[in-house]
């Protein structure tokens, strides 16, 4: 007969049971260890993870800004006429700028009109040529040009000149203008309207000196590649051994 006092041993955990408790839970050492290697790999990815989600944000807004320069050069010469016959007859470049500006602005969303020059925005950023890293040229980007400018209601500053069009698609207020990181130019045909991407006529040997090297002709790599990787590349070479070339368009 079972004394109903007696205590029935199989109901709590034995001595044996409790070592292999204990020795199944992690010490304070082990989870310190443990997060030190997350915080090391999260500090060596999420680097890559913001410069890819940036580049991909510049690429997006200099597709739209492309577009709405399709737009309002076509709408433009639709009411107006061709560009040609724009400046027929006007000889001085500031002028020709000017009259340009006028025509196609309309057709654009401006929150700052800066003027031929600028003068109206006395703090605009100069474009800066960099090669390997080490600065070797600064350009205004409406003062070194006769060129007229505006602050596009999303920011970007547009430089508008006859046969040229140069964007700086951070605005001015971003810090400095970098040519292939956040200043690209474009081409217009005189004749017939069509804006072109600057390098949309490099070979892959030139590629190297116009873009891979100082930015200045990116805006066709760009919108055509959907990428910026030529930043992640030394002379257009990257760190897995690719030669970017309009054959081999990404480091990945």
């Amino acid at each position: 007969m079972t004394n109903k006092n007696t205590i029935n041993n199989s109901q709590y955990p034995t001595h044996n049971s409790l070592s292999l408790l204990t020795k199944s839970a992690f010490t304070l050492a082990e989870t310190l260890i443990v997060m030190g290697i997350i915080g090391v790999v999260a500090a060596l990815t999420l680097p890559n993870l913001n410069s890819s989600t940036g580049d991909k944000e510049k690429v997006a807004k200099l597709k739209k800004i492309y577009s709405n320069l399709n737009d309002a050069y076509g709408r433009a010469q639709a009411v107006y006429g061709p560009i040609a016959e724009w400046t027929q007859s006007i000889t001085d470049s500031n002028d020709k700028a000017d009259k340009i500006a006028i025509r196609v602005l309309e057709f654009l969303k401006i929150s700052k009109d800066c003027g031929n020059g600028g003068d109206n925005c006395p703090d605009l950023p100069d474009g800066q040529y960099y090669i390997n890293g080490t600065l070797m040229l600064e350009q205004g980007i409406c003062t070194d040009l006769p060129a007229y400018c505006v602050i596009l209601s999303d920011g970007t500053l547009l430089s508008l000149y006859e046969g040229g069009i140069e964007v700086d698609i951070d605005g001015p207020n971003s810090g400095k203008s970098v040519w292939g990181k956040d200043l690209f130019a474009f081409t217009v045909n005189s004749t017939t309207g069509e804006i072109f991407p600057s390098g949309y006529d490099l070979k892959d040997t030139e590629l190297k000196p116009y873009c891979f090297n100082n930015g200045s002709a990116c805006a066709a790599w760009v919108l055509t590649n959907g990428n910026m990787d030529y930043l992640k590349a030394t002379n257009g070479k990257c760190a897995n051994g690719t030669e970017l070339s309009w054959t081999n368009i990404t480091c990945k």
